[in-house]
């Protein structure tokens, strides 16, 4: 007679967007996180009343005070350690004025170089996947470092 096993949960995920905001000189869109002053893309969790295409341009617009048109997916990243996916959208300005929020004590728009030299690799890569024009990408990291395919 075999043991009856126990039922194991389902893992709990949860879903953020973010928006790569290219504007026509090919500058990037990134904030510093208020809370813990590093620099990244906007965006944020998405809600569960919303498209993650509504969620973008609401995350956006929330932490950077500009207004975008959202384009194409260009990623689809999963942080092991936290369970946060991520799907990173490329999207163009359409109006607004640059201006922080609760969230970001900074807005800035960054040449390719700055964002690597500013950015640690797992954010860095998600802007530079979003220029290369090969996605969806579709990456792992530890919350450090991308962990390879496989």
């Amino acid at each position: 007679m075999s043991q009856p096993q126990e039922a194991t949960p389902p893992p709990l995920h949860s879903v953020s967007v973010a928006g790569v905001v290219v504007r026509e000189d090919g500058r990037l869109l990134a904030i510093r996180r208020a809370d813990n002053g590093t620099w990244e893309l906007p965006g944020g969790i998405l809600e569960l009343d919303e498209t993650p295409e509504a969620g973008v341009a609401r995350e956006v617009l929330e932490e950077t005070g500009i207004h975008v048109e959202v384009d194409e997916l260009t990623g689809v990243y999963k942080n092991m350690i936290r369970g946060v996916v991520a799907l990173v959208f490329r999207c163009k300005p359409s109006g607004g004025t640059e201006r922080t929020s609760s969230e970001s004590s900074a807005v800035s728009w960054l040449t390719p170089d700055e964002v690597s030299e500013r950015m640690t690799e797992v954010y860095a890569v998600r802007l530079l996947d979003a220029l290369d024009g090969n996605g969806p990408h579709v990456r792992s990291h530890d919350g450090q470092h991308l962990i390879p395919a496989g």
